[in-house]
This record gives structure tokens, sequence and C-alpha cells, in this order.
């Protein structure tokens, strides 16, 4: 590896650590010219389908894009990071585990509707009116209705009440 600040190739690894969730190894390394330090991060590189768009187009994979419209459902929710990293990981992970070359994006698009299932109720209902293209309050309504209904217990009880009764209207 290259020295950042000399930019000699006799380097060494003096400390190396699974990093991230353990996908990643950090590396700090030393120079042997000009004595400096500095960290580097190794990952395997992971080929992911193509994206196919329901107007036909076909685009890469692009995480930023996924966290995005997670993070965007999730707005102004008291959801932690943590739980929107290891949704973005289950995602990824089905991706890769499918094995093809392109992935329809309704696909995709169903699996993040599970993962915001799990998170928050609201988020996950913001983000179907938008996915599934509700055309009236008839649809938000039935969308909470199947929600409440068949949403296990064990996941009801992390979840913020989505028609609250006491709230303040």
């Amino acid at each position: 590896m290259r020295c950042p600040f000399c930019s000699s190739t006799d380097t060494r690894v003096v400390d190396s650590r699974l990093a991230g969730e353990g996908d990643e190894v950090r590396r700090r390394r030393e120079c042997l010219e000009c004595k400096e330090r500095f960290t580097s991060y190794e990952s395997a590189e992971l080929n992911y389908p193509r994206i196919m768009k329901s107007d036909g187009r076909r685009e890469g994979f692009i995480e930023d894009k996924l966290r995005s419209g997670i993070l965007r459902a999730l707005e102004k929710r008291p959801v932690e990071m943590e739980k929107v990293e290891i949704a973005i990981s289950h995602i990824k992970h089905k991706l890769r585990a499918l094995g093809e070359r392109e992935v329809k994006s309704r696909k995709v698009g169903d699996w993040v509707m599970h993962e915001l299932r799990t998170m928050d109720q609201v988020a996950y209902v913001r983000f179907a009116s938008v996915y599934r293209s509700f055309k009236d309050v008839k649809a938000f309504l039935e969308e909470i209705e199947r929600l409440q209904n068949e949403l296990p217990p064990e996941l009801r009880e992390g979840q913020l009440d989505l028609l609250a009764e006491d709230e303040v209207r």
C-alpha cells in the first residue's frame, strides 16, 4: 500500500481488526520511509444485481438511494440509525443471496416495506402510500386496518400507536 504522506510503497501492517459489522478489515499501517501511521480499510467487492425499474430502465444498485428512501419514510420518527443500517444490511443480503443478474425494483420495494413494517408503523404507511400510489384517504385507512390486524403481538409492543385515541386534535 502506498503511503499517503510520502508515496513510498514500503509500508507494514501494525494492527488489524474487524470493522463495521464484520464485513470490513481495519488495518493500522506504518510507512517504513517517513514513519507516519495511517489507517486503511479492506472489504470484499460484491457485485449486486442491476435493478429493473417499472418503466423498463435498468440501473445499478445504489445503497445511498435505498438509505434515502428509508430515511425519508422515517423522518421525524423515533427510530435508531442502528436499526436502519440493519434493515439495509438485510436488503443487501437478500439481493446477493438471490444470485440473479437483475431484480425488479418492485421486489426491492417489498423488502423495504417488510423492514419498515417491523420498525415503525407510521414510516411503513408513509412508504406504502408512495410505493403503492394511494389514490385517496380510503386507501390509507384500508392499509392501516390491514396493518393493525396483521401485525404480530411481539412487533406491536415496540411500536408507537398509529391512531392514538387520547391525542389532541
